[in-house]
């Protein structure tokens, strides 16, 4: 049985998310994956300000659901679906555990069916 995950983690990852302006950048990085954005292509797209759209992918970064690499001068940012995974996974832990009917950990592959990773 796996060891109980530590929810304060995943509410910070929320909350994270709970600014339409980072939901909007997360989704359009997932658009993305897995090559990514540079900040550039981020910031046309969205048209939202340079320091604001620093400000909004630091605080998704904090959170681990994005990373960033550096090609030259360029700063690649992409979603991190690894994390991402993470938080479903913790969603849905106690999925169908009453009943028994569905272990959560194949609710999670059957809810992301025909998506890649």
């Amino acid at each position: 049985m796996k060891r109980p995950r530590k929810p304060a983690r995943y509410a910070a990852m929320f909350a994270a998310l709970g600014a339409e302006a980072r939901l909007a950048i997360l989704r359009l990085l997932l658009s993305a994956h897995p090559r990514g954005m540079v900040v550039g292509e981020l910031q046309a797209e969205l048209g939202i300000p340079g320091s604001t759209l620093s400000h909004h992918l630091d605080k998704l970064k904090g959170q681990g659901l994005v990373t960033v690499r550096r090609d030259r001068q360029f700063l690649w940012y992409a979603a991190d679906t690894g994390t991402l995974r993470e938080l479903l996974e913790f969603l849905y832990q106690e999925c169908c555990s009453r009943n028994q009917v569905v272990e959560p950990e194949n609710f999670i592959q059957i809810s992301i069916k025909g998506k890649t990773q």
